[in-house]
């Protein structure tokens, strides 16, 4: 009962005069420390570094390069990234690629910030269009940017054409430099004038809004900084501390971006056509059959991702056209020869790009239409050849053989070709022929050779 008393007297709420128990104007303060001790572990997710997401273009901008950039710009709105950093440096591409490029980065939630980089990078032709469509234009020391002028490759233009190409060019480029605040003119010069700029003169003419030597300088310089958005709002970047995560193209991305090249398309087309040449002439494998289609198919895709001139591709059915001609008839090698111009000519016009990077080169199409022209042209005169040659089975197989008579023909008697024994005539008001003489077998009848001496 002692202890029970005790025990109550110390749950008891004690009197504000005795200085050894529970103090009621000091439970706010108990009560801000034990809210403080719980949100202490909370404080890591309050203080999150920054995301920043990087993609990588260094490569000619086309259909692939367009669809990387889409995956990304959407990854980054999806997990809230404060900036896409995209590392650029390119020779050109293709304008409608371009085009849809310059408006997901126009319509992206996530500002976008491209950066010329490295040193000795740059941003030729639709590289440029690209890096003044971005909230932020950036260059690394020694780069350049410019050379926008479009260009049709393989044709002469008229001057009527050529000015509405400038002139649309130079329109869709002043539709958005003149809402991000950069120098239009300049950038126009860039276009009619093929004006190229270091980062220095592109930096003095607003080209461009920071020149830094790697990303970790360029998120320090824009750190804090306040940007109009394309839309017409406002941003303040928040880059302090920011985790750049780099964001590689997928392997689908990687291996399509690699069928985008002219010159390994003409070489699949190259070794595909010989091995399905090869199956017809030796049906049954299957092998070659199967993997010369699946070359040339890869081929087609890529081709069907470049801009292909028409006229080209007739010059290569020409070409197939007059080869096949030269199996057939005889035209001691003019037939061939002008298949193989027309195959050379095609495969190097094949494809109309606007830079050499997307573009047959002319050694690849003099190599694989030489090369293609001189192997099939061969294995056909080598099958027209065999469709020539005699019979090797049967007994039709024996005529114009040499046989050795082992007795004498008289007219009649025995000869021994191949080694076997045969029952052998003369001709008639053919003299007899001794033992030992070599006779031509001229026809058969039955089981008899008719021969001659």
């Amino acid at each position: 009962m002692l202890q029970n008393s005790r025990r109550a007297q110390k749950i008891r709420v004690p009197h504000p005069s005795q200085s050894d128990g529970w103090d009621v104007s000091r439970w706010p303060a108990q009560v801000l420390l034990l809210l403080f001790a719980i949100l202490i572990p909370a404080a890591p997710a309050l203080t999150q570094s920054p995301l920043v997401l990087k993609l990588t273009i260094h490569d000619t901008i086309q259909p692939i390069t367009a669809a990387y950039l889409k995956r990304g710009l959407d990854e980054a709105a999806t997990r809230h990234a404060a900036a896409v950093l995209i590392s650029m440096g390119t020779p050109g591409g293709l304008l409608e690629s371009t085009r849809e490029m310059v408006a997901d980065i126009e319509a992206s939630q996530v500002p976008v910030v491209i950066f010329i980089e490295p040193s000795g990078s740059r941003a030729g032709s639709a590289g440029f269009f690209l890096l003044e469509s971005a909230d932020i234009a950036a260059m690394a020391p020694g780069t350049n940017a410019g050379a926008a002028h479009p260009i049709i490759e393989g044709t002469t233009m008229d001057p009527v054409l050529k000015e509405k190409i400038e002139n649309d060019a130079a329109a869709f480029l002043r539709s958005y430099t003149t809402v991000r605040g950069r120098d239009s003119a300049a950038a126009e010069d860039a276009v009619r004038n093929s004006k190229s700029y270091s980062e220095s003169e592109a930096r003095k003419l607003h080209l461009i809004d920071a020149i830094a030597p790697d990303d970790t300088a360029l998120l320090a310089q824009l750190n804090g900084r306040t940007i109009k958005r394309f839309n017409g709002t406002t941003q303040t970047l928040n880059l302090a501390n920011a985790t750049i995560e780099p964001l590689p193209p997928s392997l689908r991305e990687r291996l399509l971006t690699r069928l985008t090249s002219p010159d390994l398309d003409v070489l699949l087309l190259f070794c595909g056509g010989l091995l399905i040449y090869l199956e017809f002439h030796v049906p049954g494998t299957i092998v070659p059959g199967a993997l010369g289609t699946l070359l040339v198919l890869l081929a087609i895709f890529g081709l069907n991702l470049l801009p292909i001139q028409h006229t080209a591709v007739l010059l290569l059915f020409a070409a197939f056209i007059l080869m096949g001609l030269e199996a057939k008839f005889t035209s001691h090698g003019i037939l061939a020869l002008a298949g193989v111009l027309c195959l050379v000519f095609g495969l190097a016009t094949l494809v109309n790009g606007p830079t050499p990077e997307m573009r047959v080169h002319f050694g690849v199409a003099a190599g694989a239409g030489v090369g293609f022209g001189a192997i099939s042209f061969t294995l056909a005169w080598i099958a027209l050849k065999a469709r020539r040659n005699k019979r090797l089975l049967g007994a039709q197989a024996l005529l114009g053989l040499t046989a050795t008579a082992i007795t004498p023909l008289a007219p009649a008697g025995q000869v021994e070709v191949r080694g076997e024994i045969w029952r052998a005539t003369l001709p008639p008001n053919t003299q007899p022929i001794p033992a030992g003489t070599q006779v031509t077998i001229r026809a058969i009848n039955g089981l008899t050779l008719t021969v001659e001496p």
